[in-house]
């Protein structure tokens, strides 16, 4: 039996559809950055700050997830933990601008002072293009400290 061209590229298609990155799926979800904010209070919760701090900075599953892991700031905008960039912690990090020259972090942190659990809009660059890219990080404010994941709004 011999295929025709439309049944053939019908079937090329398909494939092509089935390999194609799913670019949401692939970064991380705005419900799954709250579900891992939820899990991150909860285990700090349950085995204590510093234990969880270090189990967030050092990428301990389920608190990084391709794009998606937690950072740590209280009330000053010092960095308690970072499942990013290690570097960061114990940086105050109050003056960091994005790309736009938004003070996100003073931003970020007068919101979790007025609100519990809130959605913050900033600009950074993704590792992966290189580009300003819109951000948004979910936040939840526990004790004097703000648990936060982000994720990129392709």
């Amino acid at each position: 039996m011999r295929a025709t061209f439309p049944a053939v590229l019908s079937m090329f298609l398909a494939g092509v559809a089935l390999a194609a990155p799913k670019p949401k799926a692939e970064f991380g979800t705005a419900k799954e950055a709250e579900a891992m904010v939820a899990k991150a209070v909860a285990h700090a919760k349950k085995v204590g700050n510093e234990q969880a701090y270090q189990d967030f900075t050092n990428k301990v599953a389920p608190f990084v997830d391709r794009a998606l892991y937690v950072v740590v700031y209280d009330l000053n905008g010092k960095v308690w933990a970072h499942g990013q960039n290690p570097k960061m912690v114990g940086k105050d990090l109050i003056d960091l601008l994005d790309p736009d020259g938004k003070a996100f972090v003073s931003e970020r942190v007068e919101l979790g002072k007025s609100k519990g659990k809130f959605w913050h809009d900033y600009r950074w660059t993704d590792p992966i293009t290189k580009k300003a890219l819109p951000k948004s990080a979910y936040c939840e404010r526990h004790e004097n400290v703000l648990f936060c994941t982000g994720i990129y709004k392709r």
